[in-house]
Protein backbone atom coordinates (compact mmCIF):
# COMPACT_ATOMS: atom_id res chain seq x y z
CA UNK A 1 0.00 0.00 0.00
CA UNK A 2 1.66 3.51 -1.25
CA UNK A 3 1.94 6.20 1.97
CA UNK A 4 -0.29 8.51 0.50
CA UNK A 5 -3.24 6.31 0.03
CA UNK A 6 -3.05 5.46 3.94
CA UNK A 7 -4.78 8.89 5.14
CA UNK A 8 -8.06 7.44 3.01
CA UNK A 9 -8.59 4.85 5.34
CA UNK A 10 -10.68 4.65 8.24
CA UNK A 11 -10.07 4.82 11.86
CA UNK A 12 -10.13 1.42 13.81
CA UNK A 13 -12.34 1.08 16.76
CA UNK A 14 -10.50 0.96 19.99
CA UNK A 15 -6.69 1.59 18.42
CA UNK A 16 -4.98 4.49 17.51
CA UNK A 17 -3.46 4.66 14.71
CA UNK A 18 -5.11 3.65 11.44
CA UNK A 19 -2.51 1.71 9.73
CA UNK A 20 0.75 0.26 10.11
CA UNK A 21 2.65 2.83 8.28
CA UNK A 22 6.30 1.86 6.77
CA UNK A 23 9.47 3.11 8.39
CA UNK A 24 11.85 4.87 6.00
CA UNK A 25 14.88 4.69 8.59
CA UNK A 26 14.91 1.29 8.75
CA UNK A 27 13.30 -0.01 5.42
CA UNK A 28 10.86 -0.95 6.74
CA UNK A 29 7.96 -2.43 5.07
CA UNK A 30 4.24 -1.29 5.55
CA UNK A 31 2.14 -3.95 7.18
CA UNK A 32 -1.82 -4.08 6.92
CA UNK A 33 -2.42 -7.49 8.57
CA UNK A 34 -0.86 -10.44 10.76
CA UNK A 35 -1.26 -13.18 7.57
CA UNK A 36 -3.60 -15.32 9.56
CA UNK A 37 -7.11 -16.53 9.05
CA UNK A 38 -7.66 -13.00 10.13
CA UNK A 39 -6.40 -11.64 6.39
CA UNK A 40 -8.65 -14.29 5.02
CA UNK A 41 -11.54 -12.97 6.51
CA UNK A 42 -11.24 -9.73 5.65
CA UNK A 43 -10.37 -10.91 1.91
CA UNK A 44 -13.99 -12.44 2.11
CA UNK A 45 -16.12 -10.23 3.94
CA UNK A 46 -14.29 -6.84 3.57
CA UNK A 47 -14.35 -6.30 7.56
CA UNK A 48 -11.42 -4.74 8.93
CA UNK A 49 -9.30 -7.27 10.99
CA UNK A 50 -9.61 -7.94 14.51
CA UNK A 51 -6.44 -7.03 15.97
CA UNK A 52 -5.52 -8.52 19.22
CA UNK A 53 -3.20 -7.68 21.73
CA UNK A 54 0.35 -9.78 22.20
CA UNK A 55 2.73 -9.54 24.61
CA UNK A 56 6.10 -11.05 24.04
CA UNK A 57 8.56 -11.37 27.31
CA UNK A 58 12.03 -10.27 26.81
CA UNK A 59 15.00 -10.81 28.89
CA UNK A 60 17.53 -7.63 28.95
CA UNK A 61 20.88 -8.07 30.19
CA UNK A 62 20.68 -4.01 31.61
CA UNK A 63 17.82 -2.31 32.82
CA UNK A 64 18.43 1.62 33.65
CA UNK A 65 18.65 3.74 30.63
CA UNK A 66 20.68 6.98 30.89
CA UNK A 67 20.43 10.27 29.19
CA UNK A 68 22.09 13.57 29.00
CA UNK A 69 19.53 16.07 27.94
CA UNK A 70 18.91 19.57 29.66
CA UNK A 71 15.17 19.62 28.66
CA UNK A 72 14.14 16.81 31.37
CA UNK A 73 15.11 16.52 35.10
CA UNK A 74 16.11 13.27 35.36
CA UNK A 75 19.36 11.48 33.68
CA UNK A 76 18.17 7.67 33.96
CA UNK A 77 14.74 5.74 33.39
CA UNK A 78 13.64 2.72 33.63
CA UNK A 79 10.90 0.93 30.88
CA UNK A 80 9.26 -2.38 31.65
CA UNK A 81 7.66 -2.50 28.50
CA UNK A 82 8.13 -2.10 25.01
CA UNK A 83 5.04 -0.52 23.00
CA UNK A 84 1.91 0.34 25.03
CA UNK A 85 -1.63 -0.37 24.55
CA UNK A 86 -2.83 2.39 25.27
CA UNK A 87 -2.64 3.20 21.82
CA UNK A 88 -2.01 7.37 22.01
CA UNK A 89 -1.56 8.16 18.45
CA UNK A 90 0.21 10.75 19.35
CA UNK A 91 3.09 9.16 21.31
CA UNK A 92 6.50 10.17 20.53
CA UNK A 93 7.89 6.94 21.72
CA UNK A 94 6.62 4.77 18.70
CA UNK A 95 9.30 5.19 16.39
CA UNK A 96 11.54 2.93 18.77
CA UNK A 97 9.08 -0.12 17.46
CA UNK A 98 10.90 0.34 14.49
CA UNK A 99 14.23 -1.12 16.18
CA UNK A 100 12.33 -4.43 16.72
CA UNK A 101 11.49 -4.46 13.25
CA UNK A 102 7.73 -3.94 13.83
CA UNK A 103 5.65 -0.35 12.91
CA UNK A 104 5.35 2.47 15.29
CA UNK A 105 1.84 2.21 13.80
CA UNK A 106 -0.79 -0.10 14.87
CA UNK A 107 2.28 -2.46 15.52
CA UNK A 108 3.26 -0.53 18.67
CA UNK A 109 -0.19 -0.51 20.29
CA UNK A 110 -0.61 -4.54 19.62
CA UNK A 111 2.61 -6.02 19.88
CA UNK A 112 3.96 -5.35 23.13
CA UNK A 113 6.83 -6.61 25.28
CA UNK A 114 7.30 -7.19 29.06
CA UNK A 115 10.50 -7.30 30.84
CA UNK A 116 10.07 -9.68 33.76
CA UNK A 117 13.36 -9.39 35.18
CA UNK A 118 13.20 -5.26 35.43
CA UNK A 119 12.95 -5.51 39.19
CA UNK A 120 16.30 -8.15 39.67
CA UNK A 121 18.19 -6.43 37.15
CA UNK A 122 17.42 -3.03 39.33
CA UNK A 123 18.38 -4.73 42.15
CA UNK A 124 21.98 -5.74 40.94
CA UNK A 125 22.24 -2.12 39.54
CA UNK A 126 21.80 -0.42 42.85
CA UNK A 127 24.13 -3.18 44.54
CA UNK A 128 27.30 -2.40 42.46
CA UNK A 129 29.69 -0.42 44.60
CA UNK A 130 29.59 2.41 41.96
CA UNK A 131 26.27 2.98 41.45
CA UNK A 132 25.56 6.50 43.08
CA UNK A 133 21.83 7.25 43.16
CA UNK A 134 19.69 9.69 41.59
CA UNK A 135 16.13 9.82 40.67
CA UNK A 136 14.85 6.92 38.45
CA UNK A 137 11.84 8.35 36.15
CA UNK A 138 9.36 5.34 35.12
CA UNK A 139 6.87 6.17 32.57
CA UNK A 140 9.00 8.68 30.49
CA UNK A 141 9.17 6.13 27.35
CA UNK A 142 5.98 3.61 27.46
CA UNK A 143 3.79 3.82 30.51
CA UNK A 144 4.29 1.81 33.43
CA UNK A 145 0.47 1.06 33.96
CA UNK A 146 -0.50 0.28 31.17
CA UNK A 147 -3.31 -2.82 31.10
CA UNK A 148 -0.36 -5.75 31.01
CA UNK A 149 0.98 -4.51 34.61
CA UNK A 150 -2.22 -5.74 35.61
CA UNK A 151 -0.71 -9.47 34.52
CA UNK A 152 3.06 -8.64 34.75
CA UNK A 153 2.96 -6.33 37.98
CA UNK A 154 6.82 -5.65 36.76
CA UNK A 155 6.32 -1.94 37.49
CA UNK A 156 4.89 -3.24 41.58
CA UNK A 157 7.91 -5.12 41.54
CA UNK A 158 10.38 -2.49 40.91
CA UNK A 159 8.95 0.41 43.31
CA UNK A 160 8.93 -2.55 46.15
CA UNK A 161 12.96 -2.46 45.46
CA UNK A 162 12.67 1.41 45.35
CA UNK A 163 11.11 0.95 48.88
CA UNK A 164 13.85 -1.59 50.08
CA UNK A 165 16.66 0.73 49.05
CA UNK A 166 15.09 4.21 49.92
CA UNK A 167 15.86 5.19 46.08
CA UNK A 168 13.87 8.30 44.76
CA UNK A 169 11.55 7.10 41.99
CA UNK A 170 9.07 9.38 39.64
CA UNK A 171 6.24 8.39 38.07
CA UNK A 172 4.58 9.40 34.90
CA UNK A 173 1.33 7.41 33.81
CA UNK A 174 -2.21 8.15 32.12
CA UNK A 175 -3.38 5.24 34.48
CA UNK A 176 -5.61 5.18 37.38
CA UNK A 177 -4.10 1.83 37.92
CA UNK A 178 -1.35 3.66 39.64
CA UNK A 179 -3.47 3.93 43.30
CA UNK A 180 -3.19 0.19 43.26
CA UNK A 181 0.38 0.90 44.33
CA UNK A 182 -0.75 3.46 46.74
CA UNK A 183 0.59 1.58 50.07
CA UNK A 184 4.15 1.89 48.93
CA UNK A 185 4.14 5.27 46.70
CA UNK A 186 2.92 6.49 50.39
CA UNK A 187 5.46 4.93 52.14
CA UNK A 188 8.16 6.15 49.66
CA UNK A 189 6.61 9.64 49.24
CA UNK A 190 6.69 9.82 53.65
CA UNK A 191 10.34 9.58 52.98
CA UNK A 192 10.33 12.29 50.12
CA UNK A 193 11.28 9.57 47.84
CA UNK A 194 8.24 9.90 45.17
CA UNK A 195 6.12 12.01 43.30
CA UNK A 196 3.39 11.07 40.45
CA UNK A 197 2.94 13.02 37.73
CA UNK A 198 -0.31 12.16 36.05
CA UNK A 199 -0.81 13.15 32.01
CA UNK A 200 -4.69 14.47 31.62
CA UNK A 201 -4.88 15.83 27.81
CA UNK A 202 -8.05 16.50 27.89
CA UNK A 203 -11.77 16.47 29.74
CA UNK A 204 -14.07 15.25 27.25
CA UNK A 205 -14.45 11.00 26.68
CA UNK A 206 -15.04 11.13 23.42
CA UNK A 207 -12.47 13.08 22.38
CA UNK A 208 -9.96 10.69 25.06
CA UNK A 209 -11.39 7.52 23.03
CA UNK A 210 -10.34 9.04 19.70
CA UNK A 211 -6.77 10.61 20.72
CA UNK A 212 -5.94 7.65 24.08
CA UNK A 213 -8.35 4.54 22.99
CA UNK A 214 -7.61 2.65 25.96
CA UNK A 215 -6.09 4.79 28.37
CA UNK A 216 -8.68 5.62 31.38
CA UNK A 217 -11.47 7.99 30.84
CA UNK A 218 -10.37 11.24 32.34
CA UNK A 219 -12.97 11.13 34.87
CA UNK A 220 -10.16 8.38 36.33
CA UNK A 221 -7.38 10.26 36.20
CA UNK A 222 -8.62 12.86 38.16
CA UNK A 223 -9.84 10.42 40.64
CA UNK A 224 -6.71 9.19 41.12
CA UNK A 225 -5.03 12.17 41.23
CA UNK A 226 -7.52 13.14 44.54
CA UNK A 227 -7.28 9.25 45.53
CA UNK A 228 -2.95 9.79 45.50
CA UNK A 229 -3.12 13.00 47.31
CA UNK A 230 -5.37 11.88 50.16
CA UNK A 231 -2.30 9.61 50.93
CA UNK A 232 -0.17 12.49 50.99
CA UNK A 233 1.46 11.29 47.67
CA UNK A 234 2.36 14.58 45.81
CA UNK A 235 1.19 14.75 42.19
CA UNK A 236 2.06 16.12 39.22
CA UNK A 237 -0.79 16.77 36.38
CA UNK A 238 1.12 17.20 33.00
CA UNK A 239 -0.96 18.32 29.91
CA UNK A 240 0.87 16.42 27.58
CA UNK A 241 0.63 17.30 24.80
CA UNK A 242 -1.57 20.07 23.77
CA UNK A 243 -2.88 19.53 20.31
CA UNK A 244 -4.10 22.85 18.85
CA UNK A 245 -7.42 23.31 17.14
CA UNK A 246 -8.28 19.63 19.01
CA UNK A 247 -7.45 20.24 22.62
CA UNK A 248 -5.93 23.29 23.38
CA UNK A 249 -9.29 24.96 24.34
CA UNK A 250 -9.32 22.93 27.29
CA UNK A 251 -6.07 24.49 29.06
CA UNK A 252 -7.85 26.35 31.87
CA UNK A 253 -10.62 23.85 32.72
CA UNK A 254 -7.94 21.07 32.79
CA UNK A 255 -5.65 23.25 35.20
CA UNK A 256 -9.26 23.82 37.27
CA UNK A 257 -9.94 20.48 37.34
CA UNK A 258 -6.29 19.06 38.38
CA UNK A 259 -6.81 21.80 41.29
CA UNK A 260 -9.79 20.75 42.46
CA UNK A 261 -9.00 17.35 42.60
CA UNK A 262 -5.34 18.08 44.85
CA UNK A 263 -2.59 18.30 42.36
CA UNK A 264 0.12 20.66 43.76
CA UNK A 265 1.34 21.58 40.14
CA UNK A 266 1.05 21.83 36.36
CA UNK A 267 2.74 21.67 33.31
CA UNK A 268 2.28 21.34 29.58
CA UNK A 269 4.29 19.77 26.46
CA UNK A 270 2.92 21.12 22.77
CA UNK A 271 2.57 18.04 20.68
CA UNK A 272 5.36 16.61 19.11
CA UNK A 273 5.66 14.24 15.56
CA UNK A 274 8.97 12.82 15.33
CA UNK A 275 9.82 10.28 12.61
CA UNK A 276 6.95 7.89 11.91
CA UNK A 277 5.01 9.84 14.63
CA UNK A 278 4.19 12.68 11.82
CA UNK A 279 2.54 10.36 9.01
CA UNK A 280 0.49 8.17 11.76
CA UNK A 281 -0.89 11.61 13.28
CA UNK A 282 -1.95 13.06 10.11
CA UNK A 283 -3.67 10.21 8.73
CA UNK A 284 -5.42 10.10 12.19
CA UNK A 285 -6.94 13.74 11.42
CA UNK A 286 -7.91 12.60 8.22
CA UNK A 287 -10.12 9.95 9.62
CA UNK A 288 -11.59 11.76 12.42
CA UNK A 289 -10.73 15.49 12.15
CA UNK A 290 -10.64 16.16 8.25
CA UNK A 291 -12.06 19.34 8.05
CA UNK A 292 -9.39 20.73 10.52
CA UNK A 293 -6.13 18.77 9.39
CA UNK A 294 -4.62 21.62 7.17
CA UNK A 295 -5.32 24.04 9.97
CA UNK A 296 -4.11 21.63 12.98
CA UNK A 297 -0.69 20.84 10.55
CA UNK A 298 -0.30 24.88 10.59
CA UNK A 299 -0.48 25.76 13.73
CA UNK A 300 2.16 22.95 14.94
CA UNK A 301 4.19 23.95 12.23
CA UNK A 302 4.40 27.31 13.19
CA UNK A 303 4.91 25.80 17.08
CA UNK A 304 8.03 23.98 15.58
CA UNK A 305 9.91 25.82 13.36
CA UNK A 306 8.10 25.82 10.47
CA UNK A 307 8.48 21.87 10.35
CA UNK A 308 6.66 19.19 11.51
CA UNK A 309 8.71 18.57 14.48
CA UNK A 310 11.82 20.13 16.58
CA UNK A 311 13.99 17.88 18.12
CA UNK A 312 16.80 20.36 19.20
CA UNK A 313 17.59 20.49 22.99
CA UNK A 314 15.41 23.29 24.68
CA UNK A 315 12.68 24.02 22.08
CA UNK A 316 11.52 20.53 21.88
CA UNK A 317 9.60 20.37 24.75
CA UNK A 318 8.18 23.86 24.81
CA UNK A 319 8.11 25.27 21.39
CA UNK A 320 8.45 28.07 19.83
CA UNK A 321 7.06 31.17 18.62
CA UNK A 322 4.02 33.40 19.24
CA UNK A 323 1.49 30.25 19.56
CA UNK A 324 3.64 28.48 21.78
CA UNK A 325 3.94 31.36 24.09
CA UNK A 326 0.54 31.83 24.12
CA UNK A 327 -0.07 28.13 25.54
CA UNK A 328 2.92 28.73 28.34
CA UNK A 329 0.97 31.98 29.13
CA UNK A 330 -2.27 30.44 29.52
CA UNK A 331 -1.11 28.02 31.47
CA UNK A 332 0.77 30.25 33.81
CA UNK A 333 -2.56 32.07 34.62
CA UNK A 334 -4.27 29.42 34.88
CA UNK A 335 -2.36 27.93 37.07
CA UNK A 336 -1.87 31.11 39.76
CA UNK A 337 -5.33 31.58 39.69
CA UNK A 338 -6.10 28.00 41.02
CA UNK A 339 -2.81 28.28 43.39
CA UNK A 340 -1.17 25.89 41.68
CA UNK A 341 2.97 25.63 41.13
CA UNK A 342 5.93 24.60 39.42
CA UNK A 343 6.60 21.00 39.43
CA UNK A 344 9.66 20.42 41.68
CA UNK A 345 11.04 16.67 42.12
CA UNK A 346 13.46 17.18 44.26
CA UNK A 347 13.62 13.85 45.69
CA UNK A 348 15.72 12.59 48.67
CA UNK A 349 19.06 10.64 47.20
CA UNK A 350 20.92 10.66 51.29
CA UNK A 351 18.24 7.99 52.59
CA UNK A 352 19.77 4.99 50.04
CA UNK A 353 21.05 1.72 50.84
CA UNK A 354 22.47 -0.76 48.59
CA UNK A 355 20.74 -4.12 48.81
CA UNK A 356 22.15 -7.40 49.05
CA UNK A 357 22.15 -9.81 46.58
CA UNK A 358 21.81 -12.89 46.39
CA UNK A 359 24.69 -15.05 46.48
CA UNK A 360 27.07 -12.21 47.17
CA UNK A 361 29.93 -11.90 49.68
CA UNK A 362 27.71 -9.48 51.42
CA UNK A 363 25.40 -11.87 52.12
CA UNK A 364 27.92 -13.37 54.14
CA UNK A 365 27.64 -10.61 56.29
Amino acid sequence: MEQNDAPHLPARKGRGAVTNSESKRFNLPGRETDGDWLDARQLLDDAQPVLRTEVITEFPRSILSFNNSPDIPFDRSINAYRGCEHGCVYCYARPTHAYHDLSPGLDFETKLFAKPNAAQLLRETLAKPTYRPAAIAIGTNTDPYQPIEKRYRITRAILEIMLETRHPVGITTKSNRVTEDSETLAALAALGLTAVAISVTTLDPHTARLLEPRAPAPVKRLAAIRDLRAQNIPVHVNIAPIIPAITDHEIEAIVAEAAGHGAQSVSIIPVRLPHEVAPLFEQWLEAHFPDRKQKVMSIIASIRGGKKNDANFHSRMKGQGPWAELLHHRVAIAARKNGLGKAKFALRTDLFRRPIVKGSQMELF
